[in-house]
């Protein structure tokens, strides 16, 4: 059974920083893409950052160069580092993997960028 897990979202003020982690188990993590979405309150679901399993990167046009995504695979994680964050970069952050068209999602962890 695959199962991801997040953490590391919380309270920041704008400018701040925080560093999402998403854990990996139940599968070979190394041939799975990896991905960040999140959905603020009212809205879609949307793409944040993804990693391949070759390590190509693409970032959704909010947070281009903001954001970092990446994979050490020997600890079977993906992290997001957000920097700069602002108060529109607020919502829910899920963790996402993508093997042969199937997708698995972790719970969620919560960001709020307020002052």
């Amino acid at each position: 059974q695959v199962q991801l897990v997040e953490s590391g979202g919380g309270l920041v003020q704008p400018g701040g920083s925080l560093r999402l982690s998403c854990v990996v188990s139940g599968t070979i993590f190394t041939m799975h893409d990896m991905g960040w979405y999140r959905q603020a309150p009212g809205q879609q679901r949307e793409l944040v950052a993804r990693i391949t399993t070759g390590g190509s990167t693409n970032y959704a046009d909010p947070v281009k160069g903001r954001f970092t995504v990446s994979r050490p695979n020997i600890q079977n994680r993906v992290f997001l580092q957000m920097n700069s964050l602002k108060s529109e970069d607020t919502a829910v952050y899920y963790c996402n993997a993508r093997r042969s068209g199937n997708d698995y999602w972790g719970q969620g962890t919560q960001v709020t960028v307020s002052s």
